[in-house]
């Protein structure tokens, strides 16, 4: 089953005038990435899970769908219908995907939840989403539980572990009977993945998104992996399932292709282990982030590296570590741009245009990207803001419960990023700044509210501000800004506020840096001038 939506090479061009998209009214992420696979060759391998102990599993399509369809019908006799919400709080593994197929099978949106949240970042997202139902393992079950009482829509919990009443079994679930199961009738249009993103001045998003936006990330994932699939392809991401990065630009397209994909999660990033792991599996495709690359660099590559082409986003690459992976790995290294709400629109890939360092690439096929001002289209050179031209497949739907944002994001048929960039004479992007305070650190786009609220919480704290300061290997890193109450020094505090915003909001958070001042800068209507605090 060849799905490839360019079958033969040709120049960028000729792609971007010839492509048309091919979405269909009907149309379910879980049919198209398992249940049709499953149908034409059950025993074909879906998912590589390499254990933390060193155990080596196979899942076959034919396994992938009946644990989903077992799922699902346990989760339909518990309750769950069409458009709730099933947060899944998992670490990369073979059970996300079972949980984001039954959920989708069911018309219900899959709420994917990043391991690492502290208490309140938990908290708001449960609350916010009004998710039904959660399904985590044995390491997050006591933090979820003790949040349960104060989330009045949250019925159901799961672990993948031993459970207790009222805790339920996720493999006894999905051991479920499911012969005449039929997935619910759902439209392209129909929501299918809710995923929480940083915002800057006030609480996290949850984006949702329709079940095409698996269409709208297959036209750069082909591209900037080289033509994807080639036969023999395998595919593996170090990147979280629960970010559209992991999610979106390696683990779900490969299992649309029937391409293997290797699952294993990472206590830390290590990256001789990560070199290990592509020689013994044979990874030949992998969206690996920036941060990683470089630390990599910096490791010996082993023999037996089968890589054929590397795809990277959310941090600009520099020339150097471009020639490192060519040099070094025999693969090219294709930068890509997006984010949540409209993902991997720009690309730069090697063999179909110049290699341009420091570029972001050029638009994807199938989707208008313009660099604009209050005034239009800005010329050559000029620096605009970037926009996707709506209706797009990979462009969401709403902000969840938020349509204020949802019509400030899109406006006159345009979604605004809220990123800058200048366009080169021969139609390259160039990245430029951020209109608002992201900060884009080891991969991960952060956003200060929550980090703030945390740090604020502490008694100590009068007043909070973080940034993001330029470091050589993250891109930023994270810098929070504290008024302490009189009397009180920062190195008497410093460790209580790193294990506050651990706890509260999630480890990959926690400031590198403090720095205690007198008072922060200002607006007149009292807002703290975050832009005044950042240094060059």
């Amino acid at each position: 089953m060849d799905r490839r939506l360019f079958q033969a090479q040709a120049d960028w061009t000729t792609l971007t005038e010839g492509f048309a998209w091919p979405v269909a009214d009907r149309f379910n992420i879980a049919r198209v990435c398992c249940d049709d696979w499953a149908a034409r060759v059950p025993d074909q391998v879906a998912i590589i899970h390499r254990l933390p102990d060193g155990g080596r599993q196979t899942w076959t399509y034919a396994a992938l769908k009946r644990a989903s369809d077992g799922l699902a019908v346990a989760l339909w006799a518990k309750g769950v219908r069409r458009g709730d919400r099933v947060a899944i709080l998992l670490a990369q593994a073979p059970e996300v995907l079972v949980a984001h197929f039954a959920a989708m099978k069911l018309g219900a949106v899959a709420l994917p939840l990043f391991t690492l949240f502290g208490v309140e970042a938990l908290r708001y997202r449960l609350s916010d989403s009004g998710a039904r139902a959660v399904i985590t393992a044995p390491e997050t079950l006591d933090k979820v539980m003790d949040l349960k009482p104060t989330l009045p829509a949250l019925e159901l919990v799961i672990t993948t572990g031993q459970a207790r009443a009222p805790v339920l079994s996720f493999p006894d679930l999905a051991a479920t009977p499911a012969d005449g199961f039929t997935p619910e009738a759902v439209t392209a249009e129909d929501p299918a993945v809710m995923i929480y993103t940083s915002g800057t001045t006030g609480d996290p998003k949850g984006v949702l998104h329709a079940h095409r936006f698996l269409i709208g990330h297959l036209p750069c994932m082909e591209l900037s992996q080289g033509f994807f699939p080639q036969p023999g392809a395998v595919g593996w991401t170090p990147a979280d399932w629960a970010w559209i990065g992991g999610l979106m630009d390696m683990a779900l397209p490969c299992l649309y292709y029937g391409v293997p994909l290797v699952a294993h999660r990472f206590a830390k990033f290590d990256p001789d282990a990560a070199f290990r792991l592509m020689a013994q599996e044979t990874v030949t495709n992998a969206f690996i982030p920036p941060t990683a690359l470089r630390l990599m660099r910096d490791a010996l590559p082993p023999p037996g590296l089968r890589l054929r082409a590397i795809g990277s986003g959310g941090e600009a690459l520099g020339a150097d570590l471009l020639d490192w992976g060519q040099d070094r790995l025999g693969s090219p290294i294709n930068e890509f741009y997006g984010q949540t709400e409209a993902n991997l629109v720009v690309a730069a890939c090697t063999g179909l245009m110049d290699r341009v360092p420091g570029a972001m690439g050029l638009p994807v096929p199938g989707h208008r990207v313009s660099l604009r001002d209050d005034k239009g289209e800005v010329g050559t050179g000029e620096v605009g803001e970037v926009c996707v031209a709506a209706p797009d497949p990979v462009m969401f739907l709403e902000y969840w419960n938020k349509p204020g944002a949802t019509a400030a994001k899109i406006r006159d048929g345009w979604l605004r990023t809220g990123d800058l960039a200048t366009r080169r004479a021969d139609g390259h992007l160039v990245f430029h700044a951020r209109d608002d305070d992201i900060i884009t650190s080891a991969g991960y786009r952060i956003g200060p509210v929550e980090i703030e609220q945390a740090l604020a919480r502490h008694p100590d704290v009068v007043l909070a501000a973080v940034v993001g300061d330029p470091d050589p290997v993250r891109t930023q890193i994270v810098v929070a800004h504290v008024v302490l109450r009189t009397g009180v020094a920062l190195p008497d505090i410093e460790a209580e506020l790193k294990a506050r915003v651990r706890d509260e909001v999630s480890a990959h958070l926690v400031p590198r840096k403090f720095v205690q001042a007198e008072t922060l800068p200002m607006t007149a209507t009292g807002k703290i001038m975050r832009r005044a605090l950042r240094r060059a």
